[in-house]
């Protein structure tokens, strides 16, 4: 990728950049999944110790999904046109 001016016709500058919102819904429900997998696994093979931390992620990953679909309604309220995965 080269350094300097952006190319025409591209959305994001750099005092505006491309929001990554919805990407970051997508990493933050897999993460999301894959603690409460773990969490579920921990607790049925008789590890708690184990599984605290991973519910405890397993909250954060849900936490993230509520503040970033919250920001993403207030984006469709201003621009609404549909947003890819990446912007």
């Amino acid at each position: 990728m080269p350094i300097g001016a952006q190319p025409d016709r591209a959305r994001g500058t750099v005092g505006h950049p491309y929001s990554a919102l919805n990407l970051r819904l997508v990493l933050a429900a897999v993460g999301f999944a894959g603690f409460a997998v773990l969490a579920g696994l921990a607790l049925w093979l008789g590890y708690p110790w184990l599984a605290a931390p991973a519910v405890l992620l397993a909250l954060v990953g849900v936490v993230d999904m509520v503040v970033v679909q919250r920001r993403r309604r207030q984006r469709r309220r201003v621009d609404p046109r549909h947003h890819s995965l990446f912007e």
